[in-house]
Formats: structure tokens, sequence, C-alpha cells
């Protein structure tokens, strides 16, 4: 068990790196410091606090999803493709600015989470919970990026 939440620890922090490499240098740029934003945009800080909180627990959920999963192609799939829409966004919206194309990658992203959500619950039950706080924050996320998409 513990081997499986190292390797998901380390796969889970590699996606947050590389789209901190974008992030870093796009929310001081006059660009984002232009837009408007929803009225309930946290504090800088709480995006790192939330990020490595949800990495944490999905790190976990995933190492209990594991064993308890007889399709691992599926969840192996499943898991790729929100590694690549959850790195992808930074990029798109931080970087090339492209506020529409952030709002289809989060929208998918926030989908995709949902749907690990209720599609494993019956094979682990209440561990499902540790996917909770990724699936809240990226309803949040998608507010904000939903806001910045409607008002600029």
């Amino acid at each position: 068990m513990i081997y499986r939440i190292i390797i998901f620890l380390v796969i889970n922090f590699a996606a947050l790196a590389l789209g901190g490499l974008f992030t870093s240098k796009g929310v001081p740029s006059d660009w984002y410091a232009g837009l408007i934003k929803a009225p309930w945009t946290p504090p800088g800080w709480v995006f790192g606090a939330a990020w490595t909180t949800i990495m944490i627990c999905f790190s976990f959920y995933m190492a209990y999803l594991w064993p308890a999963t007889e399709n691992k192609n599926l969840l192996i799939g499943l898991f790729i493709v929100q590694w690549i829409l959850n790195v992808s966004w930074n990029p798109a919206f931080f970087y090339l600015h492209q506020i529409t194309t952030g709002l289809a990658i989060i929208t998918s992203l926030t989908l995709l989470v949902g749907f690990f959500l209720f599609y494993y619950w019956p094979q682990i039950k209440l561990k499902t919970l540790f996917i909770l706080p990724y699936f809240i924050w990226l309803l949040i996320a998608t507010s904000l990026n939903g806001y910045i998409y409607f008002k600029n």
C-alpha cells in the first residue's frame, strides 16, 4: 500500500510541478492582473494549499482504488486523461491566455473527476471521499474560469 501511495504522490506532484512552471509567471502578469475576476476568487496562497491537499488525497484515493478495480486498463486510461487535463490547463490559461480553451479543459477535468467519484464508489465505498476535495475544488475553479470567460 505504501508503495502505491508513493508512486501516485510522485506522479501527481509531477503534474503540479509542470503546471506550476506556467502558473508562477502567469499570476503576477499584467494580463492576469487586468482580468475581471470573480468576487469569490480566493487569495493566491489558497491555490497552493488546496492543490497540495488535493494531490495527497487523490494519491490515497488511487492507491486504494488500484487493487479494488478489475479493469486496470480503464483506470489507467482515465488517470492519464486526468493527468493530461490537469497539466494542460495552466499553459492554456496562463501562458497562451486561452480563456475558452482553459474553460473547456477544466470543465472536462471536472466531469472526469466526477466520473471517478461516482463510478468507482461501489468498489471502495467511503474511501471515495479522498477524491471529494478534488471534485469540490474543480467546481470552484471551473466557476472562476467561467466568470473570467463571461466577464472579459
